[in-house]
């Protein structure tokens, strides 16, 4: 019983952001549709304890790279899953 009230209590403190994904603000540098993966000059994302960088990400969904342009700024959401971090949302800054 104290087991699963400590796991509860576990629970209901977990970070703001466990709930809500963090955008981050990017530039596009690259674009690569035809292999997955799109390089974005970024700023901190604070989720994965990164500094502001340039990178190639592989994108969950290369259809979203359809619309985008190099020199583009949009907002992206980045997962770190067992293939590495991930892009699983893109779109234009607002």
């Amino acid at each position: 019983m104290i087991r699963q009230m400590l796991l509860l209590a576990a629970l209901a403190i977990s970070p703001a952001w466990a709930d809500d994904p963090e955008w981050v603000a990017v530039t596009i540098v690259k674009l690569e549709p035809a292999r997955g993966r799109v390089t974005l000059a970024h700023g901190p994302i604070r989720s994965l304890d990164m500094v502001a960088m340039t990178m190639p990400f592989k994108v969950a969904d290369p259809a979203q790279l359809a619309a985008r342009k190099v020199g583009e700024r949009v907002r992206f959401v980045v997962s770190n899953g067992d293939d590495g971090l991930v892009v699983t949302r893109i779109e234009p800054a607002s």
